[in-house]
């Protein structure tokens, strides 16, 4: 298999997750439903290890803190997270069920429209929005050093 499929096959397993999740979030009837959905799928976040709940891994530009882990395996990037907020923790566990395990080139081109499908940014306040394009950000980044062999993922 070349490359570029592998990139293909990628894409649609992303977008397959997207799916999934506005199907999950469509059984909802309303915003506070939804909303104890994203702080129940941040309590099931594996524990962040210590070693990764410090300044060079907090995401700037987040409100909250967030801190966020990127490891790699075969070519496909992970991600481990852990937030002080039990619903940015949601919404980085979000992040994280769509992007890792995706190879770098998936992860820099996913526009995770299951954002706003599920409502997401129209519910949250503006400082919350902005901490989720932070999240998003580097997320991408770590992607996009790893890429070019710059990154500290490991």
């Amino acid at each position: 298999m070349n490359h570029s499929t592998d990139n293909v096959l990628t894409m649609q397993a992303i977008s397959e997750i997207e799916r999934e999740i506005i199907e999950e979030f469509d059984l909802f009837e309303d915003w506070g439903q939804k909303y104890e959905y994203i702080i129940e799928i941040g309590q099931r976040l594996p524990e962040l290890d210590a070693a990764f709940r410090s300044d060079s891994y907090r995401i700037k530009g987040c409100q909250s803190s967030v801190w966020l882990n990127c490891h790699h395996r075969d070519g496909k990037l992970f991600f481990d997270a852990d937030s002080d907020s039990t619903f940015v923790k949601g919404e980085i566990a979000l992040l994280i069920r769509v992007l890792s395990g995706q190879a770098a080139d998936a992860i820099i081109g996913a526009d995770l429209a299951f954002i706003d499908a599920i409502g997401l940014r129209q519910h949250i306040a503006v400082s919350r929005a902005n901490g989720l394009a932070s999240m998003i950000k580097q997320m991408k980044l770590y992607a996009v050093g790893y890429k070019s062999g710059e990154s500290h993922v490991r």
